[in-house]
């Protein structure tokens, strides 16, 4: 059996515009996942986009002002968690878990806050996809096109501590490899990971000290090093993330990322709900 995919966008994700949480359901039955977790995003930093590389059809020129400035439109929870109720009556054999994927939680306790009081949320994953570049913030792309790539790699592994420790909000720690899917090879060259082996297990150790686990993102493989690093960090829990946002990305790459996941000494819990715990 697959593991549950701990980490899927809907069409209640401003950036997912072809999602729809029915259709997520009806792939997940075909894949026969027992769970799936819908972690909508839930976004209040305001970060600049450079214009000039988007496709005219890009989803993200519609919430941009002329100028790039992209100002992440309002999580509808309420009417999110009416839809979970929905697919939970329609998909009865698929375990359908209610949640949010926060990004910087440590920037926006009281916007946070506010939402957990609308209702039960079952899975909620903290994120880091913006870094500040003067007054201003961008995502690593636009990090990259300003700075050394290998500085802003370990500015991404130095706010992982902060994250973790100013926010309590969160159970599981998406992406930690999020950068290096824009990694410049034509101005940088290759990505070394073992450059960054220092940076990559402090974070992992902070994340680890804090009794969260940490996501398998199979959007860009997370590494197998990464994972060994989490090990031998004190890591005692993993969950699986597809980072789908269309329902066919679901679970992709699912089967190698369980195996490696077992090479490595972590099991599937009695429950069933993506979280695999340590065996020593």
């Amino acid at each position: 059996m697959l593991p549950a995919d701990s980490h899927v966008h809907s069409e209640w994700s401003w950036d997912a515009p072809l999602g729809s949480m029915e259709r997520t359901c009806e792939k997940a039955v075909e894949l026969g996942l027992p769970a799936i977790a819908f972690t909508e995003h839930v976004d209040h930093t305001v970060w600049m986009v450079n214009l000039d590389v988007l496709h005219p059809d890009d989803h993200l020129a519609t919430v941009c002002s002329p100028d790039g400035e992209l100002t992440p439109p309002r999580f509808d929870a309420a009417g999110y968690l009416e839809a979970i109720e929905r697919c939970r009556e329609r998909f009865p054999e698929l375990r359908i878990l209610s949640g949010m994927e926060l990004g910087e939680p440590h920037r926006h306790a009281e916007e946070i806050a506010k939402l957990l009081a609308v209702g039960q949320f079952d899975r909620l994953i903290g994120s880091l996809h913006c870094l500040p570049i003067g007054d201003r913030y961008t995502e690593p792309p636009g990090q990259f096109a300003r700075r050394p790539a290998a500085e802003v790699m370990r500015d991404y592994l130095a706010e992982i501590p902060r994250l973790i420790e100013q926010s309590e909000v969160f159970t599981v720690l998406a992406h930690i490899d999020y950068p290096i899917r824009y990694w410049p090879a034509e101005q940088a060259g290759p990505f070394d990971l073992l450059e960054f082996e220092e940076e990559f297990r402090h974070a992992l150790w902070v994340t680890a000290e804090s009794g969260r686990a940490l996501e398998i993102s199979t959007r860009l493989p997370l590494h197998s090093t990464i994972l060994r690093w989490w090990r031998e960090e004190g890591g005692q829990a993993v969950t699986f993330g597809s980072d789908a946002h269309l329902p066919s990305a679901v679970a992709q790459g699912f089967k190698e990322a369980a195996h490696m996941a077992e090479a490595h000494g972590f099991r599937p819990g009695k429950d069933l709900l993506g979280i695999w715990g340590r065996v020593d």
